[in-house]
Protein backbone atom coordinates (compact mmCIF):
# COMPACT_ATOMS: atom_id res chain seq x y z
CA UNK A 1 0.00 0.00 0.00
CA UNK A 2 1.07 3.13 -1.03
CA UNK A 3 0.15 7.13 -1.21
CA UNK A 4 -0.39 10.64 0.54
CA UNK A 5 -2.86 8.26 3.21
CA UNK A 6 -0.92 5.35 3.18
CA UNK A 7 -4.08 3.85 1.57
CA UNK A 8 -2.80 4.61 -1.99
CA UNK A 9 -2.92 1.32 -4.09
CA UNK A 10 -4.99 -1.59 -3.30
CA UNK A 11 -3.62 -4.97 -3.90
CA UNK A 12 -5.23 -7.09 -0.88
CA UNK A 13 -4.06 -10.54 -0.84
CA UNK A 14 -6.73 -13.25 0.46
CA UNK A 15 -7.95 -15.66 -0.73
CA UNK A 16 -11.79 -17.61 -0.59
CA UNK A 17 -11.10 -21.20 -0.22
CA UNK A 18 -14.87 -22.20 1.33
CA UNK A 19 -14.62 -20.22 4.40
CA UNK A 20 -10.87 -19.53 5.15
CA UNK A 21 -9.88 -16.03 6.23
CA UNK A 22 -13.69 -14.87 6.13
CA UNK A 23 -12.91 -12.58 8.70
CA UNK A 24 -10.21 -10.75 6.94
CA UNK A 25 -11.85 -9.57 4.26
CA UNK A 26 -15.09 -8.80 6.29
CA UNK A 27 -13.35 -6.97 8.39
CA UNK A 28 -11.75 -4.83 5.72
CA UNK A 29 -15.10 -3.89 4.32
CA UNK A 30 -16.56 -2.64 7.89
CA UNK A 31 -13.66 -0.81 8.20
CA UNK A 32 -12.94 0.85 4.71
CA UNK A 33 -16.36 0.30 3.27
CA UNK A 34 -15.00 -2.26 0.40
CA UNK A 35 -12.66 -5.43 0.06
CA UNK A 36 -10.92 -7.64 -2.20
CA UNK A 37 -10.46 -11.30 -2.27
CA UNK A 38 -8.20 -12.91 -4.27
CA UNK A 39 -8.56 -15.63 -6.78
CA UNK A 40 -12.31 -16.67 -6.31
CA UNK A 41 -12.57 -17.60 -9.96
CA UNK A 42 -10.28 -19.69 -11.88
CA UNK A 43 -8.23 -19.27 -14.96
CA UNK A 44 -11.43 -21.81 -16.68
CA UNK A 45 -14.28 -19.42 -15.04
CA UNK A 46 -12.60 -16.46 -16.24
CA UNK A 47 -12.49 -17.46 -19.82
CA UNK A 48 -16.41 -18.91 -19.68
CA UNK A 49 -16.78 -14.90 -18.44
CA UNK A 50 -15.24 -13.40 -20.90
CA UNK A 51 -16.87 -15.39 -23.92
CA UNK A 52 -20.01 -14.19 -22.34
CA UNK A 53 -18.90 -11.23 -22.68
CA UNK A 54 -18.04 -11.07 -26.03
CA UNK A 55 -21.52 -13.05 -26.84
CA UNK A 56 -23.46 -9.66 -25.58
CA UNK A 57 -21.53 -7.34 -27.08
CA UNK A 58 -22.15 -8.69 -30.52
CA UNK A 59 -25.34 -9.08 -30.06
CA UNK A 60 -25.24 -5.90 -28.36
CA UNK A 61 -24.34 -3.80 -31.46
CA UNK A 62 -27.17 -5.59 -33.61
CA UNK A 63 -29.35 -2.80 -32.41
CA UNK A 64 -29.45 0.22 -33.92
CA UNK A 65 -29.87 2.22 -30.23
CA UNK A 66 -30.68 1.58 -26.71
CA UNK A 67 -32.86 -1.91 -26.11
CA UNK A 68 -35.10 -3.06 -23.54
CA UNK A 69 -36.71 -6.38 -23.35
CA UNK A 70 -37.81 -6.05 -19.75
CA UNK A 71 -35.59 -6.09 -16.82
CA UNK A 72 -32.80 -6.61 -19.84
CA UNK A 73 -31.43 -3.49 -21.22
CA UNK A 74 -28.44 -3.07 -23.43
CA UNK A 75 -26.53 1.00 -23.41
CA UNK A 76 -24.86 2.13 -26.56
CA UNK A 77 -22.63 4.83 -27.55
CA UNK A 78 -20.36 6.44 -29.75
CA UNK A 79 -17.01 6.57 -29.54
CA UNK A 80 -14.83 9.30 -30.77
CA UNK A 81 -11.87 6.75 -31.53
CA UNK A 82 -13.82 3.12 -31.70
CA UNK A 83 -17.39 4.44 -33.52
CA UNK A 84 -20.29 2.58 -32.39
CA UNK A 85 -19.81 0.65 -29.01
CA UNK A 86 -21.47 -1.83 -26.54
CA UNK A 87 -21.25 0.88 -22.62
CA UNK A 88 -22.97 -1.61 -20.88
CA UNK A 89 -25.87 -4.34 -20.57
CA UNK A 90 -28.14 -4.68 -17.69
CA UNK A 91 -29.56 -7.71 -16.57
CA UNK A 92 -27.95 -9.70 -19.28
CA UNK A 93 -29.20 -13.09 -16.90
CA UNK A 94 -32.45 -13.70 -18.48
CA UNK A 95 -31.02 -14.88 -21.67
CA UNK A 96 -27.79 -15.92 -20.56
CA UNK A 97 -27.34 -19.20 -18.82
CA UNK A 98 -23.48 -18.74 -18.11
CA UNK A 99 -23.76 -15.38 -16.76
CA UNK A 100 -26.96 -16.35 -14.62
CA UNK A 101 -24.92 -19.43 -13.43
CA UNK A 102 -22.29 -16.92 -11.91
CA UNK A 103 -24.88 -14.59 -10.61
CA UNK A 104 -25.83 -17.58 -8.02
CA UNK A 105 -22.06 -19.17 -7.63
CA UNK A 106 -22.13 -20.30 -3.89
CA UNK A 107 -18.47 -18.78 -4.07
CA UNK A 108 -20.09 -15.38 -4.08
CA UNK A 109 -22.55 -16.48 -1.54
CA UNK A 110 -19.84 -17.75 0.99
CA UNK A 111 -18.73 -14.05 0.68
CA UNK A 112 -21.90 -12.76 1.16
CA UNK A 113 -23.86 -14.38 3.85
CA UNK A 114 -21.69 -13.61 6.99
CA UNK A 115 -22.93 -10.20 5.60
CA UNK A 116 -26.46 -10.31 4.34
CA UNK A 117 -27.77 -14.16 5.91
CA UNK A 118 -28.81 -16.56 3.83
CA UNK A 119 -32.25 -15.26 2.03
CA UNK A 120 -30.92 -12.72 -0.38
CA UNK A 121 -32.26 -10.91 -3.12
CA UNK A 122 -30.61 -9.58 -6.14
CA UNK A 123 -30.86 -5.85 -7.61
CA UNK A 124 -27.88 -5.20 -9.84
CA UNK A 125 -26.53 -7.60 -12.68
CA UNK A 126 -24.79 -5.99 -15.53
CA UNK A 127 -22.32 -5.60 -17.84
CA UNK A 128 -19.21 -3.25 -18.04
CA UNK A 129 -16.53 -2.82 -20.30
CA UNK A 130 -13.96 -0.35 -20.75
CA UNK A 131 -12.53 -0.52 -24.28
CA UNK A 132 -8.76 0.34 -24.51
CA UNK A 133 -8.63 3.53 -25.79
CA UNK A 134 -12.29 4.39 -24.95
CA UNK A 135 -13.08 8.15 -24.94
CA UNK A 136 -16.39 7.26 -22.88
CA UNK A 137 -15.61 4.59 -20.39
CA UNK A 138 -15.35 6.84 -17.06
CA UNK A 139 -17.87 6.93 -14.15
CA UNK A 140 -17.93 10.49 -12.37
CA UNK A 141 -17.62 9.82 -8.50
CA UNK A 142 -20.88 8.55 -6.82
CA UNK A 143 -22.43 6.63 -3.92
CA UNK A 144 -24.86 3.66 -4.82
CA UNK A 145 -26.94 4.48 -2.86
CA UNK A 146 -28.39 7.54 -4.86
CA UNK A 147 -30.02 5.24 -7.05
CA UNK A 148 -31.74 2.89 -4.84
CA UNK A 149 -35.46 4.39 -5.11
CA UNK A 150 -37.85 4.80 -4.08
CA UNK A 151 -35.77 4.78 -0.73
CA UNK A 152 -38.97 2.88 1.11
CA UNK A 153 -37.98 -0.39 -0.97
CA UNK A 154 -34.76 -0.40 0.29
CA UNK A 155 -34.61 -0.13 4.28
CA UNK A 156 -31.47 -0.44 6.48
CA UNK A 157 -29.43 0.22 2.99
CA UNK A 158 -26.47 0.96 4.87
CA UNK A 159 -26.45 -2.64 6.37
CA UNK A 160 -28.49 -4.37 3.89
CA UNK A 161 -26.86 -3.90 0.74
CA UNK A 162 -23.53 -4.96 -1.13
CA UNK A 163 -22.20 -4.78 -4.27
CA UNK A 164 -20.00 -6.80 -5.76
CA UNK A 165 -17.83 -7.02 -8.73
CA UNK A 166 -16.03 -10.00 -10.64
CA UNK A 167 -12.68 -8.60 -12.45
CA UNK A 168 -12.55 -10.21 -16.07
CA UNK A 169 -9.19 -8.50 -17.28
CA UNK A 170 -6.54 -6.84 -15.13
CA UNK A 171 -7.84 -3.97 -13.40
CA UNK A 172 -4.63 -1.47 -13.07
CA UNK A 173 -4.62 2.48 -12.85
CA UNK A 174 -3.58 2.56 -17.04
CA UNK A 175 -7.28 0.77 -17.72
CA UNK A 176 -9.13 2.97 -15.37
CA UNK A 177 -9.35 1.05 -12.04
CA UNK A 178 -12.01 1.55 -9.18
CA UNK A 179 -11.24 4.35 -7.41
CA UNK A 180 -12.50 4.72 -3.69
CA UNK A 181 -12.28 6.85 -0.99
CA UNK A 182 -11.91 4.48 2.28
CA UNK A 183 -14.42 5.48 5.13
CA UNK A 184 -16.92 7.52 2.75
CA UNK A 185 -19.57 5.04 3.48
CA UNK A 186 -19.67 6.50 6.90
CA UNK A 187 -20.46 9.46 6.21
CA UNK A 188 -24.22 8.96 4.79
CA UNK A 189 -25.03 10.78 1.62
CA UNK A 190 -22.77 13.22 0.37
CA UNK A 191 -23.93 15.78 -2.31
CA UNK A 192 -21.83 15.11 -5.35
CA UNK A 193 -23.92 16.50 -7.66
CA UNK A 194 -26.92 15.10 -9.24
CA UNK A 195 -25.75 14.52 -13.30
CA UNK A 196 -24.59 11.51 -15.22
CA UNK A 197 -22.55 8.65 -13.91
CA UNK A 198 -21.59 6.69 -17.34
CA UNK A 199 -19.11 8.62 -19.54
CA UNK A 200 -19.12 11.88 -17.54
CA UNK A 201 -15.46 11.75 -16.61
CA UNK A 202 -14.35 11.17 -12.78
CA UNK A 203 -13.16 15.08 -11.75
CA UNK A 204 -11.63 15.62 -8.15
CA UNK A 205 -12.93 18.83 -8.02
CA UNK A 206 -16.52 17.16 -7.39
CA UNK A 207 -15.30 15.68 -3.92
CA UNK A 208 -13.25 18.92 -3.09
CA UNK A 209 -16.70 21.15 -3.29
CA UNK A 210 -18.10 18.24 -0.79
CA UNK A 211 -15.64 18.85 1.20
CA UNK A 212 -13.45 15.84 0.90
CA UNK A 213 -9.80 15.85 0.25
CA UNK A 214 -9.21 13.56 -3.33
CA UNK A 215 -5.47 12.69 -1.80
CA UNK A 216 -7.23 9.67 0.01
CA UNK A 217 -8.59 8.50 -3.21
CA UNK A 218 -7.23 4.85 -3.07
CA UNK A 219 -7.27 2.18 -6.54
CA UNK A 220 -8.47 -0.81 -6.12
CA UNK A 221 -6.08 -3.09 -8.57
CA UNK A 222 -7.13 -6.35 -9.51
CA UNK A 223 -6.66 -9.27 -11.51
CA UNK A 224 -9.23 -11.89 -13.53
CA UNK A 225 -11.10 -13.96 -11.10
CA UNK A 226 -10.44 -11.29 -8.25
CA UNK A 227 -13.97 -10.45 -6.16
CA UNK A 228 -14.37 -6.65 -4.98
CA UNK A 229 -17.37 -5.60 -2.62
CA UNK A 230 -18.32 -2.59 -1.46
CA UNK A 231 -20.68 -0.66 0.64
CA UNK A 232 -23.56 1.70 -1.45
CA UNK A 233 -22.40 4.66 0.48
CA UNK A 234 -19.05 3.92 -0.31
CA UNK A 235 -17.75 7.02 -3.23
CA UNK A 236 -16.70 5.48 -6.01
CA UNK A 237 -15.73 6.48 -9.50
CA UNK A 238 -12.70 5.35 -12.27
CA UNK A 239 -11.14 6.92 -15.23
CA UNK A 240 -10.78 6.18 -18.73
CA UNK A 241 -9.25 3.13 -20.01
CA UNK A 242 -5.56 4.14 -21.49
CA UNK A 243 -4.14 1.05 -21.39
CA UNK A 244 -3.82 -1.26 -24.34
CA UNK A 245 -6.54 -3.85 -23.02
CA UNK A 246 -10.25 -4.19 -22.10
CA UNK A 247 -11.11 -3.32 -18.66
CA UNK A 248 -13.96 -5.76 -18.50
CA UNK A 249 -15.86 -6.05 -14.68
CA UNK A 250 -19.19 -8.11 -14.09
CA UNK A 251 -21.24 -6.07 -11.07
CA UNK A 252 -23.94 -7.91 -8.97
CA UNK A 253 -25.05 -6.17 -6.28
CA UNK A 254 -27.32 -8.18 -3.78
CA UNK A 255 -29.87 -7.33 -0.25
CA UNK A 256 -30.70 -8.74 2.54
CA UNK A 257 -34.14 -10.15 1.17
CA UNK A 258 -36.17 -9.05 4.45
CA UNK A 259 -35.12 -5.65 3.72
CA UNK A 260 -36.22 -5.06 -0.02
CA UNK A 261 -39.66 -4.95 -1.36
CA UNK A 262 -37.99 -5.46 -4.90
CA UNK A 263 -35.34 -7.93 -6.98
CA UNK A 264 -34.70 -11.15 -7.71
CA UNK A 265 -34.26 -14.04 -5.58
CA UNK A 266 -31.10 -15.14 -5.44
CA UNK A 267 -30.56 -17.23 -2.35
CA UNK A 268 -33.51 -18.69 -0.16
CA UNK A 269 -32.01 -20.46 3.03
CA UNK A 270 -29.01 -20.74 1.06
CA UNK A 271 -29.64 -22.67 -2.05
CA UNK A 272 -29.55 -21.04 -5.49
CA UNK A 273 -33.12 -19.65 -7.10
CA UNK A 274 -33.22 -19.44 -10.94
CA UNK A 275 -34.40 -16.44 -12.66
CA UNK A 276 -38.40 -17.12 -13.89
CA UNK A 277 -40.56 -14.07 -15.41
CA UNK A 278 -38.86 -10.90 -14.36
CA UNK A 279 -39.91 -9.39 -11.18
CA UNK A 280 -39.94 -5.50 -10.71
CA UNK A 281 -36.36 -4.54 -9.78
CA UNK A 282 -35.77 -0.94 -11.02
CA UNK A 283 -37.46 -0.35 -14.48
CA UNK A 284 -40.78 1.17 -12.67
CA UNK A 285 -42.93 0.55 -16.64
CA UNK A 286 -42.60 -3.25 -16.20
CA UNK A 287 -46.14 -4.37 -15.99
CA UNK A 288 -46.66 -2.15 -18.74
CA UNK A 289 -44.12 -2.22 -21.38
CA UNK A 290 -42.47 -5.76 -21.05
CA UNK A 291 -42.21 -6.37 -24.50
CA UNK A 292 -38.70 -5.88 -26.68
CA UNK A 293 -38.58 -2.06 -27.86
CA UNK A 294 -36.28 0.92 -28.43
CA UNK A 295 -35.61 3.36 -25.73
CA UNK A 296 -35.71 7.33 -27.03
Amino acid sequence: MAGANDWGVIGLTMNLNGTADAGDHLADYQRQGFAVVRGVFDAADVAELAAAFDRQYIAGLTHPGDFRHGNLMVRLGSDAGLGRIVKMVQWPSYTDAALAAFRTDMRLYRLLAPLLGSDIKQIINQLHWKQAGSQASDFAFHQDARFRKPPSCYRDLATSYVQTGIAVDPHTVESGALRVLPGSHRLGLVDLGSGAVMGDGAPEDALALAGLDPAGLTDILLEPGDVAFWNPFLIHGSGRNRGLLDRRFYLNGYVRAADCDRGEWAWRDGLPCPLGAPVLVHYEQLLERPEPHYVA
